[in-house]
């Protein structure tokens, strides 16, 4: 079987898988980052949401070994260390999720949307989330987390840490 290596998340990931293989099952079984889901299996849902050289792409319906030599950035590589990013910190303040099993593909493709469109409108919003499905209807949330992420010029970062430990006392 060929070896590939892939830059995932800033690190160079060495694998050896089948050509065919798409990244969804490298990334979830081989290297066991399993933040990005499996929804559908033909790009249509938008649960497998990755980016690739910035750009948002659907993990189940590309190949692996077609993604030598990007930049591959998945859910657990959209934050810093402990710092979430402010879309990150606006999904928690408005309780965006309900099962949640959609969320790693809504926040990459709203990540997306607000590096291309700072201030994007709600037009805006609704094309760049259209390939994204939530079967709890969620949707009004998401909106309002892009909007107040987009808002949120001050800080880009938040530290998880201090957040975590203000809840526990």
């Amino acid at each position: 079987m060929p070896t590939y290596s892939l830059k995932i998340n800033g690190t160079e990931q060495q694998l050896e898988a089948d050509p065919a293989m798409p990244l969804l099952w490298v990334l979830r079984d081989m290297l066991g980052m399993v933040g990005t889901k499996f929804g559908c299996g033909i790009g249509q849902c938008g649960a497998c949401t990755i980016h690739v050289d910035g750009q948002p792409m659907r993990a189940c319906s590309i190949p692996a070994s077609a993604l030598v030599g990007r930049d591959i950035t998945t859910i657990e590589g959209l934050a810093s260390d402990t710092n979430l990013t402010a879309l990150q910190q606006a999904w928690i303040d408005l309780d965006v999720p309900q099962c949640g099993y959609c969320q790693s593909g809504q926040l990459m493709s709203a990540a997306a949307l607000l590096e291309s469109k700072p201030n994007p409108s709600d037009d805006d919003i609704d094309a760049a989330m259209a390939g994204n499905y939530c079967r709890c209807g969620t949707y009004v949330r998401i909106r309002q987390a892009i909007h107040q992420a987009a808002a949120s010029k001050t800080a880009m970062f938040y530290d998880a840490t201090e957040k975590n430990q203000e809840d526990l006392v």
